[in-house]
């Protein structure tokens, strides 16, 4: 408890998933939370549930004026900006030969534009506050290709660049800028794309921890990377998939 006290965290996405369990994590943790996102009613009730120190703004991060406005509300209410976590996020999947440009552009906008206008506009109130930090949801399709994922991995590895470009840039006024890459999430966005109970349990048997990840280990890296006590880490990149990326998976003969 107290970790994030008399911090300011706005966190986009934040009215269900992973930003929803960022938001009950960082509030549990003493931070006044701002909740950003498109969906009104259920970021409402958590703002309500939640109490004073809790405030739901709607913001598209797809657009600059949202984001001055949802910035300026937040300066308004509780005076400054320690911290912000890019989680706002969209995905669609189709092969190159067959996604129409408005899917594609319908990704880039939410998933990189949304990320470089909470770094332009939510990193300039960061700085005027003092220094902070900034966690960007990357993916591992941030990091290697996914079948389908043409316009998810370009968005994903331009957030992942974008997150190192502004660690440098940022560096010297005291903000830290780093960013989190999940693998298999059990979140509406993933059961969306049409996987059952039983398309579950086979993506989770194929883990190296047996299991597919929960929005709540995500939060708990969003967390570590908000508060002191990763103040020796900037413009890195954090993997949390559950060991997807340690590489290929031999089995030897009788196991």
């Amino acid at each position: 408890m107290g970790r994030l006290s008399d911090r300011v965290a706005l966190i986009t996405g934040g009215a269900r998933g992973q930003g929803e369990a960022e938001v009950r994590l960082f509030h549990s943790e003493g931070a006044k939370v701002v909740i950003a996102d498109v969906l009104e009613a259920p970021g409402k009730a958590l703002e309500q549930e939640l109490g004073e120190r809790a405030l739901f703004v709607r913001l598209d991060v797809s657009s600059e004026e949202a984001w001055h406005e949802a910035v300026a509300v937040t300066l308004d209410r509780f005076g400054k900006l320690d911290i912000l976590v890019n989680n706002a996020g969209i995905l669609k999947l189709n092969s190159l030969l067959e996604m129409p440009l408005d899917d594609y552009m319908a990704v880039v906008n939410v998933n990189q534009v949304g990320c470089f206008l909470g770094l332009k506009i939510g990193g300039r109130a960061i700085i005027d506050s003092g220094g902070g930090s900034i966690v960007n949801t990357s993916s591992i399709g941030g990091l290697w290709g996914i079948p389908g994922g043409a316009a998810y991995s370009a968005s994903k590895f331009a957030v992942t660049g974008m997150t190192k470009t502004a660690a440098i840039e940022f560096g010297a006024s005291g903000v830290r800028v780093n960013s989190i890459h999940p693998g298999i999430i059990d979140t509406d966005m993933v059961r969306n794309l049409g996987m059952d109970d039983s398309a579950a349990d086979d993506a989770a048997a194929a883990l190296l921890v047996g299991r597919m990840g929960t929005p709540k280990d995500i939060a708990f890296l969003a967390l570590f990377l908000a508060s002191d006590e990763s103040g020796f880490c900037t413009g890195s990149s954090f993997t949390a998939d559950g060991g997807v990326m340690a590489g290929e998976i031999f089995k030897t003969d009788g196991e």
